[in-house]
């Protein structure tokens, strides 16, 4: 079946989820108030991964009362819109800007950090996609365009083509980069030829989303050969979920079945603090431990970037563990993923900028 006509057929109320789930009754309690809220949205591929009521692949895609029972958090946490000089353009850092070129998703994932506007419309037009191309086009000190939405890749070939047009024509632009969950949600869109009209435009790069390895099926691996093959580099942003994903055992065999279909870790996402989302936020130690869990056990192009991305606009800061320990008159003491110390010579310099930083361990556990 072509990729629109499952979009269409894709479930939209509690009662199309019930008819469909009947053995979930009990899981789907309070479901028709909260899509009232935050619209739902699970297609028929990522459906049929939720048979037996798979939890982790099922707490993302299925609206829970604990959506609307959270009153913390920011609708808007990244301050998107206060950094918006047009609408749907995001300029806060100095050379790249967001750019909303779509406003419909193959999957309503239930910890989107755009649930304010993810199913409820919000305006993507000619008008507002032309007004985001003359802002980039009278910003000089924009290099790199990130293409995102809702879903770029659910635009026809040739809207697509014609944005990419336009924004290739922008001199100044270096890099563009497409984010999209379609490989891993509604990966039978990923065509030929949607892979030979993306590959017209490089430098392009592709950061697509998987959070469990349950999501990397046959089809999906599909989706990101054909990617590939066109020269396409891909990424992977996953975030960190509790009761999803929050495991070093899982976040390993997925980190590492994404190298298998050609995919980097790129990020490992904390959770916003987007409200209706508080239920799958874990401690920062939990993510800081499971990074630390990888090193040395997996090849360090296994290994992603764990950031958290600071409220208000602040940006995106990466986490690391800490491996410094101690200092002796010699030099740092270093462990290792072993846990074993080590004494490695340094400078007066490098022990004074890199002596232990305690405090700052303190700080996230």
């Amino acid at each position: 079946m072509a990729w629109k006509e499952l979009l269409a057929q894709s479930i939209t109320t509690a009662d199309e989820l019930l008819g469909r789930f009947p053995l979930c009754e009990d899981e789907c309690t309070g479901i028709g108030e909260v899509a009232q809220r935050y619209p739902l949205l699970i297609n028929p591929y990522y459906a049929r991964l939720l048979d037996g009521c798979r939890v982790p692949l099922w707490k993302q895609a299925v609206p829970s009362v604990e959506e609307i029972r959270d009153t913390g958090g920011h609708e808007d946490p990244l301050a998107e819109d206060r950094f918006s000089p047009v609408v749907n353009i995001t300029h806060r850092y100095p050379d790249r800007v967001l750019f909303l070129v779509s406003n419909r998703c193959a999957l309503h994932c239930r910890f989107c950090t755009r649930k304010r506007k993810v199913g409820k419309g919000f305006p993507v037009t000619d008008e507002t996609i032309k007004k985001g191309l003359a802002y980039i086009r009278e910003h000089e000190e924009i290099r790199d365009v990130l293409v995102s939405g809702g879903d770029p890749l659910l635009l026809d070939d040739e809207r697509l083509e014609d944005i990419l047009t336009q924004l290739r024509s922008i001199p100044h632009v270096v890099t563009i980069r497409i984010g999209s969950r379609v490989p891993c949600c509604l990966p039978m869109r990923v065509t030929s030829e949607l892979a030979q009209v993306l590959s017209r435009f490089h430098p392009l790069y592709i950061n697509t989303h998987f959070n469990h390895p349950a999501e990397i099926t046959p089809e999906a691996a599909e989706a990101c050969r054909i990617l590939a093959d066109a020269g396409i580099p891909l990424g992977c942003q996953t975030v960190l979920l509790r009761g999803v994903n929050d495991s070093p055992g899982v976040i390993k065999e997925l980190m590492l079945g994404l190298l298998r279909i050609r995919v980097k870790p790129y990020y490992l996402h904390q959770m916003d603090h987007t409200r209706g989302t508080a239920h799958f936020r874990t401690t920062l130690k939990k993510g800081l431990d499971i990074l630390e869990s990888l090193r040395g056990h997996v090849s360090g192009m296994c290994i992603p970037h764990y950031v958290i991305d600071l409220p208000g606009g602040g940006g995106k800061v990466p986490l690391t563990p800490e491996y410094v320990v101690g200092k002796n008159s010699h030099g740092l003491l270093v462990k290792n993923f072993q846990g074993e110390v080590f004494e490695y010579e340094a400078d007066l310099e490098d022990l004074q900028h890199l002596e232990p930083k305690d405090t700052e361990r303190k700080t996230v556990l």
